[in-house]
């Protein structure tokens, strides 16, 4: 059936990530969201010291925990609710994910690994998007490569191509910059922002590194909640 205008705009103005009253913890609440939400090319650093709760949040919106109490919407799907196999299938079409440690797999190319990402996620392989992929991020000529072969920055623009490949309405990075220089730190977060505002995607990076900061357009601190 086919959207209707006032259908297609109701889409548009939903928040692609929304969390209210979120709380997880074990004897005492580890983390207690009140609200929070991100809309279509939007991006935010979600900050705080180690030990503060950034990596149990990831896993929370990511469906690879559930909270104790709160709402946590994805596009408007409540995921809190989700059996294990519709989260499953949600995180697969919905949500690209920037491992602090770069999962590529190893024994097969890195064009490889981008189209195994696609069908993964259960969506038709488009070979074509994925090279025009490696090109938008500089690596075209590396794609017949196996990981192994290629340096710390390349590996993780090869990461970060492999979360888009199927074309994700959240993007989460975690910790993207924390073993990259300086330069190959701005390359990583500026390809980042512009694959989220080329998919009208939206992007969260969990973070202790200041120097992803200012780059993005909003932060959120776990430990303050502002």
């Amino acid at each position: 059936m086919a959207l209707t205008i006032s259908q297609n705009k109701q889409q548009r103005d939903r928040p692609v990530l929304e969390i209210r009253n979120l709380t997880f913890g074990y004897d005492q609440a580890l983390l207690n969201i009140d609200a929070f939400t991100l809309a279509q090319q939007e991006s935010i650093a979600v900050l705080g010291p180690s030990g503060c709760g950034k990596t149990t949040f990831m896993h929370l919106l990511t469906g690879l925990l559930r909270p104790d109490a709160g709402s946590i919407q994805i596009n408007g799907t409540e995921i809190t609710t989700l059996s294990e196999a519709k989260i499953d299938q949600l995180r697969g079409q919905q949500i690209g994910i920037v491992f602090q440690r770069m999962h590529l797999i190893p024994s097969i190319s890195i064009l490889d690994n981008l189209l195994l990402a696609q069908r993964l996620a259960r969506v038709p392989s488009d070979k074509t998007y994925a090279i025009g992929l490696l090109e938008q991020l500089g690596i075209a000529d590396l794609g017949n490569r196996r990981p192994t072969t290629l340096s710390q920055g390349q590996v993780q623009r090869a990461a970060i191509a492999r979360a888009v490949a199927h074309k994700p309405s959240l993007l989460v990075a975690d910790e993207p910059t924390s073993a990259l220089d300086d330069k190959n730190a701005r390359d990583a977060i500026a390809i980042l922002k512009d694959l989220t505002i080329g998919n009208s995607a939206a992007l969260i990076v969990v973070t202790h590194d200041e120097r992803v900061r200012a780059s993005l357009q909003r932060t959120y601190d776990l430990t303050t909640g502002q």
